[in-house]
């Protein structure tokens, strides 16, 4: 760890940059989730930061895993201890919608969002969100915020994207962690603002979906469902995957 160096700065000069506690800087490990849950059981920081340079088990929503390429992207995850639970439902949600907007200016695009965690832009997956919450006596101990966001697109992938060209992840670091923090504070449901401003990069919205059920999506609602208008009629659904029936 002490030597692992992210585009010529130390986990110590990360930590200053970004204005946080702690950041442990790794070259290659299977996953920052699992680092930062552990970090977080030793008592780390809220605000603590887990980078790798690459990982080569990185998990997803559903136990999905996948491999990271080295100084490609960023792979990380945030610890962050909120004092209570009332944003827990919709911070997958209100990370993504701050996370989109602040990457904006780096895509040379306006970045999408995809129900419930995922990053787009120009029709290509260019990163994903993942909360994991860890309870004690009905008490949060801690969220751990983990996000892989393509800096670069990945080769041989073509339904992924990445970033503009010459965006440097130190650049894009700048932007997310203040949007991560930001949407680790917020407390209760997405407000009318969150969704007007969700609306205008929902990819979703308009399409024709297979699951989580055979419809056309609606929206989000207030709460973080999915809205589904199906031939029975509208249907809200609070977890599933969202896919389209023309494809990605």
């Amino acid at each position: 760890m002490a030597d692992a160096i992210l585009d010529g700065h130390s986990a110590p000069a990360l930590a200053v940059r970004l204005a946080l506690p702690s950041v442990e800087l790794y070259e290659r490990v299977s996953s920052t989730m699992d680092l930062a849950h552990t970090a977080a059981a030793r008592g780390a920081a809220a605000g603590t930061l887990v980078l790798a340079n690459a990982q080569h088990a990185g998990r997803g929503r559903a136990g999905r895993r996948w491999s990271s390429p080295p100084g490609s992207g960023l792979w990380m995850t945030l610890v962050e201890r909120p004092t209570s639970p009332g944003g827990l439902d919709v911070l997958s949600l209100r990370a993504g919608l701050l996370v989109a907007e602040s990457l904006d200016a780096l895509a040379a695009d306006r970045v999408q969002l995809k129900w419930p965690n995922d990053l787009y832009r120009r029709g290509g997956k260019l990163g994903g969100i993942l909360i994991e919450t860890r309870w004690r006596d009905r008490r949060i101990e801690w969220v751990a915020i983990g996000l892989g966001l393509n800096v670069a697109p990945p080769e041989n992938v073509e339904w992924a994207a990445g970033l503009a060209s010459g965006v440097t992840r130190l650049q894009a670091l700048d932007c997310i962690v203040p949007a991560l923090r930001s949407a680790a504070k917020a407390e209760g449901p997405l407000t009318l603002d969150e969704l007007s401003r969700y609306a205008m990069r929902d990819l979703g919205v308009g399409r024709r979906v297979s699951e989580p059920a055979a419809g056309v999506v609606a929206g989000i609602g207030a709460t973080g469902e999915l809205m589904v208008d199906t031939p029975t009629g509208p249907r809200a659904f609070r977890s599933g995957s969202l896919v389209f029936s023309e494809g990605r």
